[in-house]
């Protein structure tokens, strides 16, 4: 059988032609997420848990300005909870710093990063999966489709007005029984080479980084279940209500001390020298009572 006419046979042509396209495309979208997702590890590798407080905002500003990671990036940012700390009043005026959470020490999220960081959002996503997936079938379904097409054609040419016509047309169909053979090995052959060249490709260019990327945020943000950091934000509201009750009950007995102590350095100074002023004047006016045989009602009066 002549080669030449055999891949120049439009159903050979077609089938080789979309196997051909379905590679270029499977390899022209897992080198963009190859690439992406190697950039996305490459910035998060710069990162330790311990200094994640400090520089979470450049993490945050890098996150949603890139396009690739942006939307699940703001969907997992709601979902973190920071250390947060409140300032104190010492006796002297000075400044203390308390954590509101003692288990909480670092950026922390309440639902796991492979939630918002997986196959889905990172890989699949980002290009028309569906189509790949159904490359294989779609090159199977090829096969039976242009066999049985180029046989019903063979059959209708097949002219049994003569014997020398009918020795042509039975040889004719016989080339074309072998085309369409030919088409089916060539269709279920593409399926099953592009099957397995996907599968390889996707564990190499894309898995391996989606886990590299997975391992990394996992690192970064440890996981913490939302009822137990509400039950630890409910033991420290208990222990600041029972300060704060027992700073209320103390109250009377404080006021009173500070009463009496601004009784005693202010008002009984002041009425002393009042008293002692008024003996002063009654000195004062006795002494001119006397000088002057006058009697005076002050004299009465002390």
């Amino acid at each position: 059988m002549n080669l030449l006419i055999i891949f120049t046979d439009i159903p050979i042509l077609i089938v080789l032609f979309t196997f051909l396209f379905s590679i270029i495309y499977c390899m022209k979208n897992y080198i963009f997420v190859n690439r992406n997702l190697k950039i996305l590890v490459q910035f998060l590798s710069m990162f330790k848990k311990t200094d994640l407080n400090f520089r979470f905002k450049e993490i945050d500003e890098w996150m949603s300005a890139n396009p690739y990671v942006s939307a699940a990036w703001l969907e997992f940012k709601n979902t973190l909870v920071f250390s947060e700390s409140v300032a104190l009043k010492g006796q002297n005026n000075d400044l203390t710093y308390k954590e509101i959470s003692s288990t909480v020490q670092n950026v922390q999220t309440t639902v796991d990063p492979l939630y918002f960081f997986n196959e889905e959002s990172l890989i699949t996503s980002k290009f028309n999966n569906k189509f790949l997936q159904s490359v294989p079938t779609v090159l199977t379904g090829f096969g039976p489709l242009f066999t049985f097409l180029n046989i019903a054609i063979a059959f209708s040419k097949i002219d049994f007005s003569s014997q020398e016509k009918t020795i042509a047309s039975v040889a004719n169909l016989m080339s074309s029984m072998q085309v369409a053979a030919l088409v089916s090995v060539i269709a279920v052959g593409s399926s099953l080479v592009f099957l397995i060249f996907e599968r390889i490709s996707f564990q190499n260019m894309c898995k391996n980084q989606l886990l590299k990327c997975e391992e990394l945020l996992g690192k970064l943000f440890d996981n913490i279940s939302s009822e137990k950091f509400l039950l630890e934000l409910l033991r420290e509201t208990k222990i600041q209500n029972n300060s704060i009750s027992n700073l209320i009950a103390a109250m009377p007995q404080q006021f009173k001390t500070a009463l009496n102590s601004g009784i005693a350095s202010n008002l009984v100074p002041y009425l002393e020298n009042l008293i002692f002023g008024l003996n002063q004047v009654n000195k004062s006016m006795k002494e001119v009572a006397k000088n002057g045989g006058k009697q005076d009602d002050v004299d009465d009066l002390f």
